[in-house]
């Protein structure tokens, strides 16, 4: 991993910022586009609506007026559509230099089936692109009616979820409050760090999805915080929903009177995703830190479904932002004006197919030269040679 250095004065961002609207089949992706998009705010969007199958039925619904909306009819943009994707980018950032359209953003809407890390490779991956655009985040809608069942029956909309920046609750006024908060915990479950706030309220005010990714170079340390893990629990996230009531139930200690509560129910598609986070109070070694995250990616890359934190390293006094999903990785962005005297390291890592404990083992390597320890294995069958490295 290229390590950032401090340079005298961050050169300004420029590149373009993209951001990823995916959800599950019927979530209320182009229902949400289009109100955003009617929204004097928004200013002017390109949108890259992307349709599974020949013909692009949703197109309908989306509202273009004076905005460019592209239709990618023929198949999906993660898989058969990835080139088409990255040409249509390139195109219209042609086309916008030559004055021929006005955008100020790209709001790529997905198929339901689609899973969003093949995108976000495609961003980076492309030289052009790399140099052009930036991931400015991922926002996932969860249809709150039939949400939980998707969960279960489908591990792409668990995906999703777990790699999203911002979720958002479609559909609220279909059940009961108490479905919402149990639905709104099985996403945190799934992801530790997004925020997850009501759809309709976004709709009013759609300033509010842009801006959600640290990695930028005009980041500030309250932005990188704040999307390195979601706001203290206040209940906000709930407020406006329907029948949402924080006053104490007048009957509910009366016997026979209690309500029978709703809890979050896990399938096992819920079990596959695993989360783990560490908090480190003195600057790391670059050597400790890229071997770990250097065997982390050539061990389990394939199923990193998202890494990310602020790392100090020492002998450099500004802390970077880093990342990654699976084996590729943003360049490391450094964060000026930071607080003095903080040399806090966080990192968040979201897997598939990786238990808890093994994620957490994983993370112990960087522990471990917090207390002069040896770092213990962390997968199986993984060589001791290999954990002499990290000491």
């Amino acid at each position: 991993m290229t390590k950032p250095q401090t340079p005298p004065q961050t050169p300004p961002e420029t590149r373009l910022p993209v951001t990823l609207l995916t959800g599950f089949l019927g979530a209320g992706k182009s229902t949400l586009l289009n109100k955003v998009l009617a929204h004097p705010d928004t200013g002017n969007v390109a949108v890259i609506v992307n349709e599974f199958g020949e013909v692009g039925l949703d197109n309908d619904l989306i509202e273009s007026s004076g905005d460019e909306v592209i239709l990618l009819s023929s198949g999906c943009i993660c898989c058969s559509m990835r080139g088409d994707l990255a040409n249509t980018i390139a195109d219209l950032l042609q086309r916008r230099e030559d004055g021929a359209i006005s955008f100020d953003r790209v709001v790529i809407e997905t198929t339901g089936l689609a899973d969003p890390a093949p995108i976000q490779q495609t961003l980076l991956m492309d030289h052009y692109l790399a140099a052009h655009t930036r991931m400015d985040g991922v926002v996932t809608l969860a249809d709150c009616a039939n949400g939980p069942k998707t969960l279960d029956d489908n591990f792409e909309a668990v995906s999703q979820a777990a790699t999203a920046d911002l979720i958002l609750l479609s559909k609220t006024d279909l059940v009961t409050a108490a479905e919402v908060a149990a639905f709104k915990t099985r996403l945190e479950g799934l992801n530790p760090t997004a925020r997850i706030e009501n759809a309709g309220e976004i709709a009013k005010a759609p300033a509010r999805i842009w801006g959600l990714s640290g990695v930028r170079r005009d980041v500030t340390s309250g932005d990188a915080l704040a999307w390195m893990a979601r706001p203290a629990p206040d209940t906000s996230a709930l407020a406006g929903l329907p029948g949402f009531d924080r006053t104490p139930d007048p009957l509910a200690n009366l016997s026979g009177f209690a309500p029978a509560p709703v809890t979050a129910e896990f399938s096992p598609h819920d079990a596959r995703i695993g989360s783990a986070s560490i908090v480190l109070e003195q600057p790391l070694k670059d050597a400790v830190f890229d071997n770990w995250l250097d065997t982390l990616i050539s061990l389990k890359g394939a199923d990193i479904l998202r890494v990310k934190g602020i790392v100090f390293l020492e002998g450099i006094e500004t802390p970077f932002v880093f990342h990654g999903v699976q084996h590729i990785f943003d360049l490391p962005v450094p964060l000026e004006n930071w607080p003095k005297g903080d040399t806090t390291t966080r990192i968040v890592v979201i897997a598939r197919d990786m238990s808890h404990p093994e994620l957490q083992r994983s993370l112990d390597m960087l522990r471990a030269t917090q207390v002069d320890k040896p770092a213990p294995a962390v997968f199986p069958g993984w060589q001791e040679r290999e954990a002499e490295n990290w000491t």
